[in-house]
């Protein structure tokens, strides 16, 4: 596997910095998960972090962090070969074993950039997709400060996942028009772990799920999305329109059928 950290050298360790000065010794544990660990940085990956923190970020110390990543992370697309997209997830460590779903205390992830630069503030929330982003990081991710994963992260009951993947699935749908190749990549991801139990990268979903699909055609427009995520073909309209609308309610009803 590449050395994902080699790729961006400066980038990890700014944020490392960044968290360092704002948060002090409050910062118990910083991960790199996502495609980095699980198989590598695609062309348009984003860096994911996943920072642990022993207390809530209180007076200015929220808008300190969001100023250092909006300089660091590169705004979307990221240009091929430069500064790359930067997504971090704080979490308490008080909130790690408590509720369902998923309690955040920060996210900064660039679809956001724009809410960011217009003076929202990335404020604490609960969403399911903390939890499979959790559960998959307890499983896969690397430690850049702090213990290994499995120590400082509660392993998430499959039940638990499946009830994240089923809340989740509305939103996900909903930026189909927008973001066609995550969204039928996701969906593949979600379904693979639903039979599973195993979280694995999109393109590898993908290889999984295409001889699955009934409908050549619809197959085909996965592997488009997949081969798009790995850079060997270009964004195509068939990623947002009817043919990616099938092919999202069939995955769908896969997903649901195991849940």
């Amino acid at each position: 596997m590449r050395d994902s950290t080699a790729e961006s050298p400066d980038q990890i360790p700014a944020v490392m910095a960044a968290l360092k000065e704002v948060c002090g010794e409050a910062v118990l544990a910083l991960y790199l998960h996502g495609s980095a660990v699980s198989g590598g940085l695609r062309p348009q990956s984003d860096i994911d972090l996943l920072a642990i923190v022993a207390q809530g970020l209180a007076g200015d110390r929220r808008a300190r962090l969001l100023a250092a990543l909006l300089r660091i992370s590169a705004r979307h697309p990221a240009r091929p070969g430069g500064p790359r997209c930067i997504e971090l997830l704080v979490v308490r460590a008080p909130d790690l074993a408590h509720g369902f779903p998923a309690r955040a205390e920060f996210l900064y992830g660039e679809w956001l950039r724009g809410d960011f630069e217009a003076g929202e503030s990335p404020l604490p929330s609960r969403d399911p997709e903390y939890t499979l982003l959790l559960a998959q990081a307890q499983r896969q991710a690397r430690p850049l400060f702090g213990p290994p994963a499995a120590e400082m992260l509660p392993e998430i009951s499959l039940g638990h996942i499946r009830r994240a993947m089923r809340d989740a699935l509305p939103a996900l749908l909903a930026g189909l028009p927008g973001d066609g190749r995550n969204v039928l990549l996701t969906l593949a991801r979600m379904w693979h772990t639903a039979s599973t139990g195993a979280f694995v990268a999109k393109d590898a979903a993908a290889a999984w799920a295409m001889p699955q699909i009934p409908d050549p055609q619809d197959a085909a427009v996965l592997d488009h999305a997949r081969r798009a995520y790995l850079g060997e073909a270009a964004e195509e309209c068939r990623l947002r329109g009817n043919e990616a609308r099938r092919l999202a309610q069939h995955l769908r009803d896969r997903i649901l059928a195991l849940l």
